[in-house]
């Protein structure tokens, strides 16, 4: 992943300091690189804007971050993290020297990169598969076990397994492009033969 341009710099300096609890780093580069080796698949109308790329995966995840969302355990249970990461990253990228021709792009990017989302331009489209990929294999096993303890929707082990056995069994089917279908084989291999040893080493008392 090679950075020439200013604001570059300051989108990953931004994110390294901001990605709070610690944890929350180290998506963000793995995305992008993800990105960028989707970017030119077949299956798309162009090829993807590297600059609207970059900026969207680094950026995408603004409002999960813990300066970045609401304190209150109410508020936070509904908080849905996208409109405010668009229009943060709106105000940041354009203040950094952000192309502004290219901010709408950024924008349209980030809004539908979720699963739950239609991706609507090319961009979009690369940026979904790329982070649906991140929530399988052993990346996604790691993301998804840490949070226990500290997510308040997961108080012990037990409460992770089948968020897990969800996304192995539906993320993949939600995938676009035939390069992260083939990604994915893999990764999925994975989370089945560790969800098949944590229940036979836990029998039963995973708790």
């Amino acid at each position: 992943m090679k950075v020439t341009s200013d604001w570059k710099i300051a989108v990953m300096d931004f994110i390294r300091r901001e990605a709070l609890p610690v944890d929350k780093y180290g998506h963000q580069p793995r995305l992008a690189t993800l990105a960028e080796s989707l970017a030119d698949c077949p299956e798309l109308s162009r090829r993807c804007d590297p600059d609207v790329l970059f900026a969207a995966a680094w950026m995408h995840d603004l409002g999960v971050f813990t300066d970045h969302r609401p304190t209150d355990p109410m508020q936070l249970a509904a908080w849905d993290h996208v409109p405010y990461t668009v229009a943060r990253s709106r105000e940041l990228l354009s203040a950094w020297g952000f192309p502004a021709e290219k901010l709408e792009l950024v924008a349209e990017t980030i809004r539908t990169h979720e699963a739950r989302y239609e991706p609507t331009i090319p961009e979009s489209i690369v940026l979904r598969d790329a982070d649906i990929l991140e929530q399988l294999g052993v990346i996604g096993l790691l993301r998804a076990f840490v949070k226990v303890g500290r997510d308040t929707r997961y108080a012990r082990f037990s409460d992770v397994v089948p968020v897990v056995e969800k996304a192995r069994q539906t993320l993949p089917g939600q995938l676009r492009l035939a390069r992260s279908r083939a990604l994915a084989a893999g990764r999925i291999e994975v989370m089945c033969k560790f969800l098949g040893e944590l229940e036979r080493e836990a029998a039963g008392n995973l708790h």
